[in-house]
């Protein structure tokens, strides 16, 4: 007996905590995905199972985990607990999530990290820890059982120190990202326990400890990016007496602060580091003029950089800029350069010739005009780039722009979108090789001769063309977007052309001899002028969009239609009628529980409960009334209670009065009575009149009541008390016939 009700007890406590779950979580019933973000818990709800796989408990109020909250979830992947209030977390909390692949932890109030909290996340490979409030890593590693962590992310405002060992057991990271804007101690060796390190990105503010994690990561980190660090003139080497293979490739510094000398110090400090390719610039500020240390950087070597990006670099005073005389000799190894949102507005001749092996070349979004343009493309310059990026300047004449690439004998590929031409000559000279030349949004309102014929693709959109007439025989790809063609350009100027853009024109017309199908498949390859395709088929979309309008159309006007005549009453009235009809016309006398079912309006609830129900039910002998607000079964259907209520009555009593004709509520006991009672050709109701009132009155739908209002007598209310006297004598005797 004591283990029936041991189980009993097991089964409704798991019951219980699975209704709470359902009421604290309403997402988590029966799903994997359980979705408790932004509930305002207090606390993990009870009843998480061996089902669920992804937890979200993201922007609650929960601030402790305790030993069980999450003991029955051992098939949890995800678990989200950022943006909460937690500060404490009981050591075993997390033991049962051996299959546990993501935990995040960020944005709480935890003040300090126990390596025992993640001692069984075998499995675990994305931990985030940003965003809580403890000042270090502790003493040892935190992650020393975390094998397959992938990506860690931590720090915080009051993120100090970090000390030897503290990343001891994670021997490779895809991503590692720490916040340590207020970083103030780093012993060195700390992060060379990671082997291997993909992206890393370090908010840095203290440039003191700047050069000694660069120094660690070196051989690990294949990207380091660099936020808010205030690049420090360092002196001392970066590269130490090792034998170990350099992995680092990218270097990039975002929202920087750099001065000449840094920069110049920067630039031989980084020399020896033979694997770093790219360095990279974005949202950083120079103060300086360029005066950089030029003879010693060329003392120092050739630099190995291949790729270099500034973008939205600022520099106060930019128009007084040096040319940076002295640097040809760390430029000829460079292949890709993007200077964009910068405000340059030039290249010194004698600088743009050396940049021998460049290939790629990104000025937009810059200050670039014609007359500087000129320099900044002067013969023999750039004379190995294939691809020029000149879009969004402030070039104004499209003649010079095309003369001046011209110079450039291998270039393939040229944006000069957003420049605002205006106009097109008849005749330009490009560079022979062009392949690729996008004008689109320059402003240019037609095409000529000026386009080369040697182009494979063309971007003229977002101008405003009304034609296209051009003989292009090696064109591919051609975009016309954005215009105000009002025909289709023809095929035979275009005969290779693959791909064509014609979208937001005004198209109505095209050469249908020209064009062949390509859809429907049925039709795939024949000529357009030969095809017959319905209405359905050309305009699907617009066919089924009117017939649902119709559709929608037609149900509007049903629904007016019903409601102007009263459908919904009639089909009421049918349904109760086929529900009376079902049941015997009398009810046996053993089913009779009331002398009378009182049908009337709210506002004479006054006379009927306090005068009539008092007069009668206290009479010797007592009459049964049966009253809706007192007497119908709570929770069952109204046409039911009403349908019951008048078989289980001997007679139905109706108040009638100008509230009672008005009454949506009268109505419908109207509705739901009306053939049970009038159908029947009975005695069974009782009309009482307690102010004069013209059968007109009484909706016409009603018409055996608006009869029987003029053939039947009815009782009616007097003034004085004599004759009510009487009232209530006849009344009584109807109810007992």
């Amino acid at each position: 007996t004591w283990q029936v009700v041991a189980i009993f007890m097991v089964l409704a406590a798991n019951l219980s905590e699975q209704q709470a779950l359902k009421q604290a979580c309403p997402s988590c019933d029966a799903s994997q995905l359980c979705n408790c973000s932004s509930m305002s818990l207090d606390f993990i709800p009870l009843g998480l199972t061996a089902k669920i796989t992804v937890l979200n408990l993201a922007h609650n109020r929960i601030q402790h985990i305790r030993s069980q909250d999450l003991q029955q979830a051992v098939n949890l992947r995800a678990l989200l607990l950022q943006s909460n209030k937690i500060s404490s977390i009981d050591e075993d909390s997390f033991q049962s999530l051996a299959k546990l692949e993501l935990l995040d932890l960020s944005n709480n109030s935890l003040a300090h990290l126990s390596p025992q909290w993640f001692g069984h996340l075998f499995s675990l490979q994305h931990l985030h820890l940003q965003g809580n409030s403890y000042r270090d890593l502790g003493q040892s590693s935190p992650f020393s059982s975390l094998r397959n962590l992938s990506s860690l992310q931590l720090g915080n405002p009051w993120f100090s120190v970090i000390r030897q060992g503290n990343f001891e057991g994670i021997e490779f990271l895809h991503k590692l990202w720490i916040d340590g804007s207020n970083l103030s101690q780093y012993e060195q060796g700390s992060l060379k326990s990671i082997k291997k390190i993909n992206h890393m990105i370090i908010n840095l503010r203290n440039s003191n400890i700047f050069s000694e994690i660069v120094r660690d990561l070196l051989h690990s980190v294949i990207w380091l990016e660099v936020t808010e660090i205030k690049l420090p003139a360092e002196k001392k080497s970066l590269v130490q007496n090792s034998t170990q293979t350099f992995r680092i490739q990218k270097l990039t510094f975002t929202e920087a602060f750099f001065t000449d000398e840094s920069i110049s110090r920067a630039i031989v400090l980084l020399k020896p580091i033979t694997s770093l390719k790219e360095l990279e610039g974005i949202n950083c500020v120079l103060e300086g003029k360029g005066r950089w240390n030029t003879k010693e950087i060329a003392r120092s070597g050739p630099s190995f950089v291949e790729t270099i990006t500034i973008i939205k670099v600022m520099i106060q005073n930019f128009h007084l800029f040096f040319d940076l005389e002295g640097m040809e000799s760390q430029i000829n190894k460079l292949k890709r350069l993007t200077i964009a949102s910068s405000n340059v507005f030039m290249v010194p001749c004698n600088l743009a010739r050396n940049f021998s092996s460049l290939l790629y070349l990104d000025f937009h979004d810059n200050l670039l005009v014609n007359q500087r343009l000129n320099e900044t493309i002067c013969e023999g310059s750039w004379p190995s780039l294939q691809t020029l990026n000149l879009s969004q300047n402030s070039l104004k004449s499209l003649e010079k722009t095309a003369k001046y690439t011209s110079r450039l004998p291998k270039l393939i590929n040229l944006d000069i979108s957003r420049n605002n031409f205006g106009e097109i000559p008849d005749a330009c000279k490009w560079p022979e090789a062009l392949k690729y030349l996008n004008l689109s949004s320059t402003q240019i309102p037609k095409l000529t001769k000026c386009i080369p014929e040697t182009l494979e693709v063309l971007d003229v959109s977002g101008n405003n063309l009304k034609e296209f007439g051009l003989e292009l025989p090696s064109l591919k790809e051609l975009y016309l977007t954005r215009n105000q063609l009002k025909t289709l350009p023809g095929a035979a100027p275009i005969p290779n052309l693959v791909a064509l853009s014609v979208r937001r024109n005004k198209l109505n017309s095209f050469s249908k001899e020209e064009y062949v199908c390509d859809s429907p498949l049925a039709v795939r390859g024949a000529q357009v002028g030969a095809v017959r395709l319905s209405l359905m088929e050309c305009h699907r979309s617009l066919v089924v969009s009117l017939i649902c309008v119709l559709v929608f159309l037609v149900i509007l006007l049903l629904v007016a239609v019903g409601y102007k005549y009263h459908l919904v009453w009639y089909l009421r009235m049918t349904w109760a009628w086929l529900q009376a009809k079902r049941k015997p016309k009398r009810a046996p006398p053993k089913d009779i529980c009331y002398d009378a079912f009182v049908s009337y309006s709210e506002n004479d609830s006054e006379w009927v409960e306090n005068t009539m129900v008092r007069e009668l039910e206290q009479a010797c002998p007592p009459f049964r009334l049966c009253l809706h607000k007192r007497d119908f079964v709570p929770g069952k259907w109204i046409v039911d209670n009403i349908i019951d209520s008048i078989e289980k009555s001997h007679k139905t009593l109706f108040v009638l009065s100008e509230h009672f004709v008005q009454s949506e509520w009268c109505k419908y006991e109207l509705d739901f009575s009306h053939f049970r009672l009038f159908d029947e050709n009975n005695d069974a109701a009782i009309l009482v009149l307690l102010e004069p009132i013209q059968s007109r009155a009484i909706p016409k739908r009603f018409c055996k009541l608006r009869k029987i209002m003029n053939t039947k007598t009815y009782l009616e209310w007097p003034a004085g008390e004599e004759q009510q006297q009487v009232f209530w004598e006849n009344l009584k005797g109807a109810l007992k016939s």
